[in-house]
């Protein structure tokens, strides 16, 4: 697959949109600006990058661009223009929440009392397993 240069603008640009932290800046003799992020990843690692701005240059080179990707910022080109294009962050091992999970007690009871498997409690929605208990609470009361 084709994606746009690999620009130090959408470098900067992916930072921001994964919020990671800025923790330093620096100038150097040539006038040189650059812009050090970190991202604390849930398995503990800490990522860093460092995106440049020198005067002459705003494209990186595809060899130093796939270093980048791998090592710096642990992603692919796919997940890296998604979130620069679209906003999407990158997964980072995150597991998705569903859209609504159901309380602990309720499940508990529908495991517990009801006797419904796990499995069969997983594919139900609140509403789903909040009348399927008082059907069961009509019939023992």
């Amino acid at each position: 697959m084709s994606y746009p240069s690999s620009t130090r603008e959408a470098h900067e640009k992916f930072c921001h949109t994964e919020q990671w932290a800025r923790v330093r800046d620096a100038r150097g003799r040539t006038g040189t600006h650059h812009l050090t992020f970190e991202l604390g990843l849930p398995d503990g690692r800490v990522l860093r990058t460092r995106v440049s701005h020198p005067v002459d240059r705003t494209v990186y080179g595809p060899s130093m661009w796939s270093r980048i990707l791998r090592d710096q910022l642990d992603v692919t080109d796919e997940d890296f223009w998604r979130c620069v294009q679209d906003g999407v962050l990158p997964k980072r091992g995150v597991p998705d929440l569903p859209a609504e999970a159901l309380p602990a007690e309720l499940v508990y009871l529908l495991k517990n009392r009801v006797a419904l498997s796990e499995g069969e409690i997983a594919t139900m929605s609140k509403d789903e397993a909040v009348a399927r208990l008082n059907q069961y609470w009509a019939t023992v009361l």
